[in-house]
């Protein structure tokens, strides 16, 4: 025995080793393609700048331009009429001068007038003598010194540190799972978080291979989170979180693995009656049963050879997927759950469609009879509906009946703690108590369903909801508040 210990131990550690050298292999590829995905979007980034500054600079450069244009237009205007005034000036001039040799005073006076006019009106004396313009460009220098110390200073972004997962605030119930983590230091750039969850049936660190996809949450702004509505089907939970800020995303937290236990079990297809179609977690009354194709088989082997049809045996030849069915027979149309309960504290819902005619929900030991209805046994509980011509609903066991005066619910929850021996039945939505059985549990226990006119729908994966463990806490507080049916007359 210890060296079976010892084996056992051996290989599990081997099988954590192998599981860590697929996520070292792993890891490395990770490394090879994020390298790789990194220098293609710094190349993107520079090439991004180049066109930035090529685009700066030519706009820049056709600034300069454009003043340069400006400027030599308005010096070469201001040129142009100083041209004109200087050849008016020295025509006056020449004027001015051939007047100073005439004789005659009257005509002299006359010349000297005209010439006087004509210089006030001159344009020579109304132009400036100062240029427009400088012929200075500094107002379009530049000057990169600030700019080229911040590209120099140019790093790669701070990615954000990883989250720490607080496992003492994180909170497993009513199919829900709370998460909570922190920051390992203050980090105001962060802008928002991710968190990432996957179903795994294996305890310790993830594992690369045989496990389902990462879930994702995104744009998550508090440092808690809650996973509602999950089905718990496998045992744990892996989850992970990574911060964000609105450039770059951080590395993951250090994954955590969180146990979700639930009772999960389908309906067995090999224990159901014939008229009954069975397919995972959904149950239909089928009135045909196979029985009409048998009749007409039966009727052509009557004409051919005059012998009656044969009867239950006919039902070998049916396809193999319900060759099977026949646990159960007459009117016992009930199917069981293919998992039975042998300890602790379960819970599941039924769901009847709105057409039901009649349904049974409840336990059962595996030696209920192809003949036995649930409830008519010492080996079976249950609630039973009737919806023909009125609805009845009652509690069930060892044919024994109690009448249950409350409505009947659209949903039936069923909590099962088998060591404490309680078999109690609830309204799934508002969690109230609708029946209680209290004995002892001898045997593993079935889950168990009746159906005519109609179908069922189960839901498993459940956990106990926290509602109904507080009831069952204040049940269990109150003496002679049990229910039972042994009781009965």
């Amino acid at each position: 025995e210890t060296l079976q210990r010892i084996v056992s131990t051996l290989a599990n550690k081997n099988d954590e080793i192998h599981n860590f050298i697929d996520m070292l292999n792993h890891t490395i590829k990770n490394v090879q393609v994020n390298s790789s995905n990194a220098i293609s979007e710094l190349d993107e980034e520079f090439d991004g700048l180049y066109s930035i500054l090529d685009e700066m600079k030519g706009s820049m450069a056709n600034a300069i331009q454009q003043e340069e244009a400006r400027k030599i237009q308005a010096l070469q205007d201001q040129l142009s009429q100083c041209s004109n005034a200087l050849e008016s000036s020295e025509e006056l001039l020449e004027l001015a001068a051939q007047s100073l040799d005439i004789k005659d005073p009257v005509e002299f006076l006359k010349a000297a007038r005209q010439i006087k006019d004509r210089v006030t009106m001159a344009s020579a004396f109304r132009i400036s003598l100062k240029p427009k313009v400088s012929d200075s460009m500094t107002h379009l220098m530049v000057d990169f010194t600030l700019e080229r110390r911040m590209l120099q200073a140019v790093k790669f972004l701070p990615v954000p540190k990883a989250p720490e997962i607080d496992l003492t605030a994180c909170l497993v119930a009513d199919n829900c799972i709370t998460v909570s983590w922190r920051m390992p230091e203050e980090d105001s750039r962060i802008d928002h978080f991710v968190l990432e969850y996957r179903k795994t049936n294996f305890d310790g660190l993830p594992r690369v291979k045989d496990e389902q996809r990462w879930e994702l949450i995104d744009y998550i702004k508090a440092t808690e989170y809650t996973l509602s509505g999950l089905k718990f089907d496998t045992k744990y939970m892996n989850l992970r979180v990574q911060a964000c800020n609105k450039a770059v995303a951080g590395e993951y937290s250090d994954p955590v693995t969180l146990e979700t236990k639930a009772f999960v079990f389908s309906l067995d297809s090999t224990s159901s009656h014939l008229n009954l179609k069975v397919e995972d977690t959904y149950v239909e009354w089928d009135p045909t049963g196979g029985k009409g194709q048998e009749k007409i088989k039966g009727k052509e082997n009557k004409s051919r050879s005059g012998a009656p049809s044969p009867k239950r045996t006919s039902f070998s030849t049916r396809p193999s997927v319900r060759g099977s069915r026949d646990h159960f027979t007459g009117e016992s149309y009930t199917v069981l759950g293919d998992t039975a309960v042998e300890s602790g504290q379960h819970y599941w819902e039924v769901r009847a469609q709105k057409d039901c005619k009649s349904y049974s929900v409840g336990v059962t030991y595996r030696n209920l009879g192809k003949f036995d209805q649930l409830g008519k046994t010492s080996s079976s509980w249950c609630i039973h509906i009737n919806n023909w011509l009125q609805t009845t609903f009652s509690a069930k066991h060892n044919n024994k009946t109690k009448t249950l005066d409350i409505p009947v619910p659209d949903r039936i929850g069923v909590y099962c703690d088998f060591d404490g021996g309680q078999l109690a039945f609830y309204n799934a939505n508002s969690k109230e108590l609708l029946h209680t059985f209290r004995t002892k549990f001898t045997q593993p226990l079935l889950p168990g369903f009746m159906i005519w006119c109609g179908g069922l729908t189960v839901s498993t994966g459940l956990q106990v909801p926290s509602a109904v463990k507080t009831l069952q806490k204040s049940e269990n507080g109150l003496s002679g508040s049990t229910s039972s049916l042994n009781n009965i007359a």
